[in-house]
């Protein structure tokens, strides 16, 4: 039997109708429009295209956007000075500078200066401290995403087996740290890994975010398994076009899973969509007001 899919697309239209409600409820009731602030430093093309697409669903949301492009030689000191004005400003509630930077920035510098309240990708070494410790914070929108589509298909995960396939800070590791908090066992798995086949075959839930191109197999997937794909490479399709494809070779494993997300159209149009929940998460939590429960951990 085919493998449910777990269409991103449409569950993102639902999560960003709910940020839109609840955004339109601040304004209403207290006179507060969230407002997210996006840095684009060079002109690389595909963040270029991402922040286009974070403006657009931003304005949609009825949120404030505010974008501030810099030159690919921006200083350190001037990107910096950019940021500590961001933090003092009461309009702007979510501050996301977009990465990859140019090579003589500071990645990791620039991010833990953006105030933690503000850092709606999560990637503050506060926020990660707070995660993994179980308290409140601001959870990376990739993860938050996955874990949206597993609770609305599953309902409960408490006690499935989970391997999470990739050990980055941004997918990866906190990816591991939701899944606990919501009561699964779970392996992190990497390429280092022994019998990796065989620790992905035990998987109820299994999140791939390697970055290689349809490197799952339908033979690693146990059968009636939940796939989540979280990555989304561009291959070569011959007569010079290419194609996006994920981490799992979607036609074998889809074969085998219980449920799926494809590529393109399952995780990636979440992670926008978490953006702006996280955005109006953190503009209830600057104003002293409730966050709203469906749109957190």
């Amino acid at each position: 039997m085919a493998a449910t899919i777990l269409d991103g697309k449409a569950f993102a239209a639902k999560v960003r109708e709910r940020v839109a409600g609840h955004v339109a409820r601040l304004r209403q009731d207290h006179g507060i429009t969230p407002g997210l602030a996006v840095v684009l430093v060079g002109e690389d093309p595909a963040s270029q295209v991402y922040v286009r697409s974070k403006g657009k669903q931003t304005g949609e949301a009825g949120m404030n956007s505010y974008e501030h492009r810099l030159d690919a030689d921006t200083s350190e000191a001037d990107l910096l000075a950019l940021i500590a004005q961001l933090n003092a400003d009461p309009e702007v509630h979510g501050i996301l500078v977009q990465l990859p930077l140019p090579d003589h920035l500071d990645s990791d510098l620039v991010i833990n200066s953006i105030d933690p309240a503000k850092d709606v990708d999560g990637f503050h070494i506060s926020n990660v401290g707070l995660l993994g410790t179980g308290q409140k914070s601001m959870v990376p929108c990739t993860p938050l995403g996955c874990l949206m589509l597993l609770r609305d298909h599953h309902g409960s995960l408490s006690g499935m087996n989970a391997v999470v396939l990739g050990r980055s800070n941004i997918v990866g590791k906190p990816m591991a740290q939701l899944l606990l908090g919501d009561s699964c066992t779970v392996t992190i798995a990497h390429s280092r890994t022994k019998d990796l086949p065989e620790v992905c075959r035990r998987a109820d839930i299994l999140v791939a975010a390697v970055g290689r191109p349809e490197m799952v197999p339908g033979d690693w997937v146990k059968p009636g398994a939940t796939v989540i794909d979280v990555g989304i490479n561009r291959i070569d399709a011959g007569e010079g076009k290419t194609r996006l494809v994920g981490d799992c070779d979607f036609a074998s494993c889809s074969e085998v899973a219980g449920a799926i997300t494809p590529v393109p159209g399952g995780v990636g149009p979440m992670t926008i969509a978490c953006l702006l929940a996280n955005t109006t998460t953190a503009c209830c939590r600057a104003n002293g007001l409730e966050e709203p429960a469906d749109l957190t951990v």
